[in-house]
């Protein structure tokens, strides 16, 4: 399948700062993806403002990052009227609740940008629809903010996609690239807004989150249950898989990761990798048909949305980080070399 790929060296970062010159970069949220993301674009010389409700803990955050109150940080209002490319970064639940003061500061020729397709994908729950004379595009690096900063400070920059919804002034992909390259990405891969959110949506429900997690639990629980040791269980369901595998899974593949372990691991993991394919695969033909027919998005919304969602959600992180599985991660990782009390 050809797919429209854009590598860094192709699109130089003098060229995005060419195409950029005479615009301000309003970035509205300063959470993981917005603090990421202002950052990298601070750093590479670009006119970027924060737009951020006052007194907020990303407020306090950014003034702490050095923005300046009234010069390069504002209230979400004052910096949506002041940018020329409203970068909309604030949670999907955020975006529902600011999207009517915010749609009224997009005038003619101004242009709106997102870093994922859910707002759009799902307008007729979000309410967010665009003005027609404005462009409309999204790069959406694939991990958190966390990572898009560490990987602009190491130099390697994250891998991105992009897709355009809207090209009222004809020249929206080239701003797409600019933007792109300006925070940060390694290379960025053609997408749509629907194929984006779906995806992601999936991958994080998926192998990214959902499925990892419960498969380290079950994992875990099946050798604590017949006798083996915290210690043990960990190390061989989290720990090398994290410092050892995925290392080598990320440079050279699935295969050159197996040709590096014994030959009795790759046996029994050639032997039982279909098997386990097969498992997952009803769970996830669900999970897909529950993101397509806009059912997982509406949970979100419904959940996202309540007055106590926040407390709630600290409880089930809480809970997460209470039971026994990632209380022995924490021991562990304090006794990785270099981190020994």
């Amino acid at each position: 399948m050809e797919e429209n790929v854009l590598l860094r060296n192709e699109f130089s970062l003098e060229r995005a700062k060419k195409i950029l010159k005479d615009e301000i970069l309003s970035v509205i949220g300063y959470g993981i993806q917005g603090t990421g993301q202002a950052l990298n674009l601070r750093d590479n010389g670009f006119t970027v403002i924060i737009g951020q409700r006052k007194n907020s803990f990303s407020w306090e955050k950014a003034l702490k990052d050095g923005w300046i109150e009234g010069k390069n940080l504002f209230e979400i209002e004052e910096a949506v009227s002041r940018g020329t490319i409203i970068m909309n970064l604030l949670s999907d639940a955020g975006q529902i609740s600011v999207w009517p003061l915010l749609k009224k500061y997009l005038t003619t020729g101004k242009s709106l940008y997102f870093s994922h397709g859910f707002g759009i994908t799902f307008q007729n729950k979000t309410g967010i629809y665009p003005p027609k004379d404005i462009d409309v595009f999204l790069v959406a690096p694939k991990g958190s903010g966390t990572s898009v900063r560490r990987l602009f400070l190491k130099g390697t920059g994250i891998n991105s996609s992009y897709a355009i919804y809207q090209d009222y002034s004809g020249s929206a992909k080239e701003k797409t690239f600019a933007i792109g390259i300006a925070i940060g990405s390694g290379y960025m891969f053609e997408t749509n807004f629907r194929n984006e959110v779906f995806s992601d949506l999936v991958g994080e429900r998926g192998s990214l989150m959902g499925a990892i997690q419960g498969i380290f639990s079950a994992q875990y629980q099946i050798l604590r249950d017949h006798g083996h040791s915290p210690s043990e269980s960990f190390n061989e369901t989290v720990e090398e898989l994290t410092e050892s595998l995925m290392p080598l899974i990320g440079e050279n593949g699935m295969e050159w990761m197996y040709s590096n372990c014994s030959t009795t691991a790759q046996r029994g993991a050639l032997d039982w990798w279909k098997r386990f394919k097969d498992a997952v695969m009803p769970v996830f033909q669900e999970l897909y048909q529950e993101v397509a027919s806009g059912n997982e998005a509406e949970r979100t919304i419904t959940s996202n949305l309540q007055n106590n969602y926040k407390e709630q959600l600290q409880e089930e992180l809480e809970e997460l980080r209470k039971s026994e599985l990632w209380e022995v991660g924490d021991t562990i990782r304090r006794l990785r070399p270099g981190k020994e009390n």
